[in-house]
């Protein structure tokens, strides 16, 4: 079986600047770039991210499928492969299956590239990362960029461990993941 990290894109690998639809806007949080490298050395990478943007008409679909082309683009010339961008489109109100902290997308990513989640990690920016990840037995790190540092003092499920960036998840992932075995 495979191991992997999953990965919230906005606030966790890039800056959150909102509506995320536009190269021009793409930041790279300092060192992701480097934490990826080191995770994929050891896992499959794979993003989940929730983009209510296209249920609230901010951008299309298809607006969508572009940026992200451009995104996994970048990261690959790089040198860091993504296995699968899982998005959800749906809005909070429409109380979908796969918005996150629904485990939809880990349960597809589980089946269809034989996962061992009790051997994987989840890293992210809000709580709903950290619960996806508990529903599952996958270990979280809760990042503090983006929305993680306001956020944090209202978390009501304890992730495996804080992080101030995903460079420091990464280091705490390599350094944690022999333990699970």
């Amino acid at each position: 079986m495979n191991r992997a990290v999953f990965l919230d894109r906005d606030g966790t690998i890039n800056e959150d600047v909102g509506a995320l639809c536009s190269k021009e806007k793409l930041i790279f949080i300092p060192r992701a770039i480097e934490a990826l490298k080191i995770l994929q050395k050891q896992f499959q990478l794979f993003i989940i991210t929730n983009q209510a943007w296209i249920g609230k008409n901010v951008f299309s679909k298809e607006e969508y499928l572009e940026f992200s082309g451009y995104f996994e683009t970048v990261l690959r010339n790089k040198g860091i492969i993504i296995k699968h961008i899982y998005y959800c489109p749906h809005t909070k109100e429409e109380n979908c299956i796969c918005r996150k902290p629904n485990s939809y997308f880990m349960k597809e990513a589980e089946r269809d590239y034989n996962i061992d989640l009790k051997d994987s990690f989840i890293i992210g920016d809000h709580q709903s990362d950290i619960e996806m990840g508990r529903e599952l037995g996958v270990s979280s790190v809760y990042v503090l960029t983006g929305h993680g540092k306001e956020g944090v003092e209202e978390l009501s499920v304890e992730p495996d461990f804080i992080a101030n960036s995903i460079y420091e998840a990464a280091g705490w992932i390599i350094k944690n993941s022999s333990l699970k075995k």
